[in-house]
């Protein structure tokens, strides 16, 4: 059984194991965004982790009414992908000193989660259009689209000034 809080037996037990992975995910990035915007010495990038942990805790209760609407317990099971991004940016800020360079970690790390998380929310939409939760699909959707939206903006932060700072350093 390993790390699964259950068998993966259907198609159904899988879809709900990652909506758990997820709940899991979301319920760690919250946690770390306070201590990231805190490091972040770029205002721009303070205020991208501020406004992502805003729209994480939306997007939990977006997943608990998908267990809602699927009859599903509400329960995280680890996502060892995001503990280990979290871990090693966490290594990352203890370690680095420059403030710019820290900069240019913490959004690389951001973009990993991402990354991460657009890749299990379009995941989780086909699955749910697979099985013919529409509902669900909707709902899972509007969290896909903030998540491609956040990585976009992080794009911009890198791409307009902080790895070219970081590169001056």
């Amino acid at each position: 059984m390993g790390v699964f809080s259950k068998s993966i037996k259907t198609f159904d037990d899988l879809f709900v194991h990652t909506l758990q992975d997820m709940y899991y995910a979301e319920q760690a990035i919250v946690a770390a965004l306070p201590k990231m915007a805190k490091k972040a010495a770029t205002p721009a990038l303070r205020q991208a982790f501020a406004t992502h942990l805003r729209e994480s805790e939306t997007q939990i209760t977006r997943l608990e009414r998908v267990f809602a609407l699927h009859g599903a317990e509400t329960k995280p099971v680890t996502c060892q992908a995001v503990d280990g991004i979290i871990d090693e940016t966490d290594h990352l800020m203890s370690e680095i000193e420059d403030p710019v360079v820290l900069d240019a970690a913490m959004l690389s790390a951001a973009q990993a989660i991402e990354h991460y998380e657009i890749c299990r929310y379009g995941t989780l939409v086909a699955f749910a259009r697979r099985l013919g939760y529409e509902d669900c699909a909707r709902i899972l959707e509007e969290t896909l689209a903030e998540e491609k939206a956040t990585d976009r903006k992080l794009t911009d932060l890198a791409e307009r000034g902080i790895n070219s700072r970081a590169a001056a350093e």
